[in-house]
């Protein structure tokens, strides 16, 4: 995936792990855990070992702070299909398209990456109607997950319906 300028002035860049540089490592790592720790206050192993697995969509704004991140995982590393985790936008970011654009730029990458396949995730049962947009069906019952309902959602095009 090529870096792209949005008229937000985002840059994208996808980096495997052993891609990431100290810096970027630690922006990824400390806006996970302003969001998903501190913001939500729920205390979890952000840290889970998938990292070093995954691709790492960052969203970059013209200060050079990430604004967006999002986990691409190969399939087998979280479920049996290719999955999108830890999907956030900074707290200054919210509202204005970010998120929405950061989902079409995870959904393009594993297109053009891994093919036409299943996409899964574990979604905050909140964010229904936002992943609905994008195509994603539930696929499973609620459950709580660090004490946040979650409910399981796959993307599925036509081309993956018959691989």
């Amino acid at each position: 995936m090529k870096p792209a300028k949005t008229n937000m002035d985002i840059t994208w860049k996808i980096k495997s792990f052993n891609e990431l540089s100290v810096e970027e490592l630690y922006q990824i790592l400390h806006l996970r855990t302003a969001v998903f720790i501190v913001e939500q206050n729920c205390p979890y192993q952000d840290v889970d070992g998938k990292d070093s697995e995954s691709f790492h969509l960052m969203g970059i704004d013209e200060t050079g702070g990430l604004a967006a991140y999002a986990r691409i995982l190969p399939a087998g590393a979280a479920f049996s299909e290719v999955s999108i985790g830890r999907v956030l936008t900074s707290k200054k970011e919210r509202k204005t398209g970010l998120g929405k654009e950061l989902m079409e730029n995870a959904i393009q990458f594993i297109s053009s990456h891994f093919g036409a396949v299943p996409v899964r995730i574990g979604a905050q049962y909140y964010l229904m109607k936002f992943y609905s947009g994008f195509g994603f069906k539930i696929s499973g019952e609620e459950y709580l997950e660090d004490d946040i309902r979650h409910i399981e959602m796959v993307l599925e095009t036509e081309e993956s319906r018959s691989v």
